[in-house]
């Protein structure tokens, strides 16, 4: 292996550190009061060599969320005109809510991002996301014109599944309180899926095949 190649490996290494322990600092903070000093901390690297990878602590959350981001468009961009709505949606509704068992961090500061008006956020809104919706509610307008769902409104549907799926992760303490248990197992994730999948694709009129 060349220098350059372990270099870039020893960079890749403390970036995700740095990011890991971001993460866990601005939901336990929020952005105003996260730290660097206890950043660095988490992380068991020097706060300078923070510096080296990130400008100042806007540039760390900035890039914090863009990750967050990244593996939301990679991993769950699942609708496709082509697909049946009823398999296509499932596997939506499955791996939004497992996102919550994998990454509730991550859901939380996007959550605390949108909820103070997302600063940092605005422009992808605007811009990469407002792409990736419009391209989402022709999917749905194609099932909804081949007679495949009900006449519904695709943003609603969407927004319907953001947010159920999302609960789980951003009030995972007040739904294991009224569950009168101490957190959510995988049987209980397990049902979540099967609940919702089963109340939103009743609700759309997905037609079987």
């Amino acid at each position: 292996m060349s220098k350059t190649q372990r270099s870039g490996l020893i960079r890749q290494k403390n970036k995700a550190l740095i990011l890991r322990a971001a993460k866990s600092e601005f939901v336990a903070h929020g952005f105003k009061g996260a730290s660097i000093k206890r950043i660095s901390e988490l992380a068991g690297i020097p706060r300078a060599n923070i510096h080296y990878y990130f400008k100042d602590k806007t540039d760390l959350y900035q890039q914090l969320l863009e990750s967050i981001i990244s593996v939301w468009n990679d991993s769950y961009d699942t609708l496709r005109a082509e697909d049946d709505p009823e398999a296509a949606l499932a596997a939506y509704i499955r791996a939004k809510v497992m996102y919550a068992v994998e990454d509730p961090e991550g859901s939380r500061i996007f959550a605390s991002e949108i909820i103070h008006g997302a600063p940092v956020l605005a422009d992808y809104l605007s811009g990469e996301f407002k792409s990736w919706v419009n391209e989402k509610v022709k999917v749905i307008e194609h099932w909804i014109a081949r007679g495949q769902i009900d006449a519904i409104n695709p943003y609603h549907l969407l927004f319907l599944i953001w947010s159920s799926t999302q609960h789980y992760a951003d009030f995972n303490v007040q739904v294991a309180a009224a569950m009168d248990k101490e957190s959510l197992v995988q049987a209980d994730y397990e049902d979540v899926v099967t609940s919702l999948t089963t109340i939103i694709l009743t609700g759309c009129g997905v037609k079987k095949i």
